[in-house]
């Protein structure tokens, strides 16, 4: 049938029945409410025009129905696949309330629709299905509902369109006391772009999961946070994921890890310009660390002073000294490298027990040796060194969406810390300080808060991380920097070991010795014994006090503000000769008062670094 013959026949139906002032067009699988909804259009004169089971439904309920077909001119085709999708319909419902759009509708007899009543095909039910195959999948996509909803949403400054049968109700109450007010049309059309989005989404996800494959898009895991949390996957919306699998399976958590463990030690190359290190767990660092040169008693406290070439590689300097700062907390670490993986720094890692390491290259015998540990299963990360993640980044917490701006401040030596507040007549900070100060501010950036960190040396000495109060951060993390330096003491260096002792065993011993946490029982003192061939004499108060008085010149930095002065005072019994944190507690006066009586420099860091 002709178009002109159909715009006549509609005119013609609207001569024959007055009362008709407007359209709407319904097109529906979820029939909720339906029969009620358009019940209430008839009521307010508003002619129904939809298709298939839809106009069943309203033509046994006794209400009048134009059929699609009648009203675009044009016969369902391909199954009925093809209905909506036609310029009566479109046209009709894209229309504006302007002159050039009233003549194109008048010259190609096209009514205006000024009701669109839509929604989709169930196609995350039908996917959820264990036993679903592609061609069913396929079948559940829905093209002219989309694009009814789209176009109804997008002219909604004329056009209500109700994706949602809840909606039904409110909708015809608004009918009832004059029409659907400007508010409601822009609430209606937000909701059906975001079921639209919504569907696109569970398509594209759908999709990813069936074609993406060789983890260039699409990474399918082994299980989520926990072994019951399945499915688990990670991906990209668009482009390829910025990493590349090059040995083992990574997982969930080694992915939290990596992914907050990389951009710190990039950060820390490009702010310092040496090589770079961290040791990650439970996504934040046991430590980090530059590529400084190893002493030979550095080498011996890291355990890599058998290492041959290690003087040759600041990556492997800076690994050691990230494992070995905290041996207790890297145990089973995610490794992160700042450079290209050298067969030195591969020889580190290889005796280390460990999940994981990401990098931007691997030499290939480095590649190697890496790919031999835990029989094959230690996941290999070459992540891509230019890549930049997007400006906003989102999560998805207990099914709500949140969004912020990427944390993409850059903390750099320069510009970060030269605002001294105490004392006022030092001009600037020495350069070991600015060095170690940096690290210490840019490990916090990926440490969940609170956090507070110790430095000294390019390494981070001791961290305290995801405590609800500061103090316990400052104490957590002061306590971690003493346990370190008690390491350096020459009873600790030259413990004589049971041949065969394990390097585990030996950090755990190392650790009950330094921090003085040793035996209170026979069976423990028994078990904390059997790896020694000489059992070394525990430290007294006053050995540990003498010892511990020769830590100086750490810089200290924390996340957000200092609220009381007992933070400055636990700091200072570490070593703290410098401390940088933002300013805006009331106690900041006493803060800084007390940081110059302990001979403390402090620096007003002006960001708040919150990790969560």
């Amino acid at each position: 049938m002709a178009q002109k013959t159909v715009g006549f026949l509609i005119r013609l139906h609207k001569a024959a029945d007055t009362r008709i002032s407007h359209q709407a067009i319904l097109s529906v699988y979820d029939k909720t409410g339906l029969v009620d909804l358009a019940r209430g259009l008839v009521k307010h004169d508003v002619r129904l025009v939809m298709s298939g089971g839809t106009a069943r439904l309203i033509r046994d309920a006794g209400l009048p129905v134009v059929y699609v077909s009648d009203f675009t001119g044009f016969p369902e085709i391909l199954g009925g696949r093809v209905k909506t999708l036609h310029p009566a319909v479109h046209g009709g419902i894209l229309a504006r309330d302007i002159e050039s759009d009233e003549k194109d509708l008048a010259d190609r007899h096209i009514e205006k629709i000024d009701y669109v009543v839509c929604n989709l095909y169930p196609f995350k039910v039908t996917v959820s299905r264990p036993d679903v195959s592609i061609e069913e999948a396929v079948e559940e996509i829905d093209i002219g509902g989309v694009t009814l909803l789209r176009a109804a949403a997008k002219n909604h400054a004329r056009v209500t369109v109700l994706s949602d049968p809840n909606d039904y109700p409110e909708f015809l109450r608004e009918l009832e006391t004059g029409g659907v007010k400007e508010q409601s049309r822009k609430l209606y059309a937000l909701k059906a772009f975001e079921q639209t989005a919504d569907y696109d989404s569970a398509i594209s996800g759908y999709f990813r999961k069936q074609y993406a494959t060789g983890g260039v898009q699409h990474l399918p895991l082994r299980y989520g946070t926990n072994p019951h949390q399945k499915p688990a996957s990670a991906y990209v919306m668009q482009g390829t994921l910025p990493f590349k699998v090059l040995g083992g399976s990574p997982g969930y958590i080694n992915l939290l890890d990596s992914l907050n463990a990389w951009p710190l030690v990039k950060e820390l190359k490009q702010a310092l310009g040496y090589p770079a290190a961290a040791s990650f767990k439970h996504v934040s660092p046991t430590s980090a660390a530059i590529g400084l040169p190893l002493n030979g008693k550095e080498r011996k406290v890291y355990m890599v002073d058998d290492i041959a070439g290690i003087e040759s590689s600041g990556l492997a300097q800076a690994y050691a000294r990230a494992r070995g700062t905290d041996r207790m907390s890297s145990f089973g670490d995610v490794i992160a490298l700042s450079d290209k993986v050298d067969v030195v720094t591969a020889r580190v890692i290889s005796r280390e027990v460990s999940d994981g390491v990401i990098a931007p290259g691997y030499d290939p015998e480095a590649l190697e040796i890496l790919k031999q540990k835990k029989g094959g299963k230690y996941f290999v990360l070459e992540i891509e060194e230019s890549y930049a993640p997007p400006s906003l980044e989102t999560r998805t917490l207990y099914g709500v969406q949140l969004e912020q701006r990427r944390n993409d401040v850059v903390i750099s030596p320069q510009d970060t810390f030269n605002r001294i507040l105490t004392p006022k007549d030092l001009p600037k900070l020495p350069d070991a300080a600015l060095r170690d100060v940096t690290v210490a501010t840019i490990a916090l950036k990926y440490t969940q808060s609170n956090s507070v960190c110790y430095a000294l040396n390019g390494q981070v000495i001791g961290l305290g991380a995801g405590q609800q109060s500061r103090i316990h951060c400052t104490r957590l993390a002061g306590d971690k920097a003493d346990n370190w330096w008690m390491r350096f003491h020459d009873r600790a260096i030259n413990i004589t070991w049971k041949k065969g002792t394990k390097r585990a065993d030996k950090s755990n011993a190392i650790d009950m010795l330094c921090s003085g946490q040793l035996p209170r029982n026979d069976v423990e003192k028994a078990d904390y014994e059997r790896v020694f061939q000489e059992v070394p004499t525990p430290f007294s108060q006053e050995e540990r006090d003498a010892w511990l008085t020769k830590l100086d010149e750490v810089s200290v930095s924390s996340d957000a503000f200092f609220p009381f002065v007992d933070n400055v005072f636990r700091a200072s019994r570490s070593g703290a000769k410098y401390i940088a944190a933002p300013t805006g507690s009331q106690k900041d006066g006493a803060v800084l008062e007390t940081a110059e009586k302990l001979g403390i420099v402090f620096i007003e860091q002006g960001i708040r670094l919150f990790h969560h």
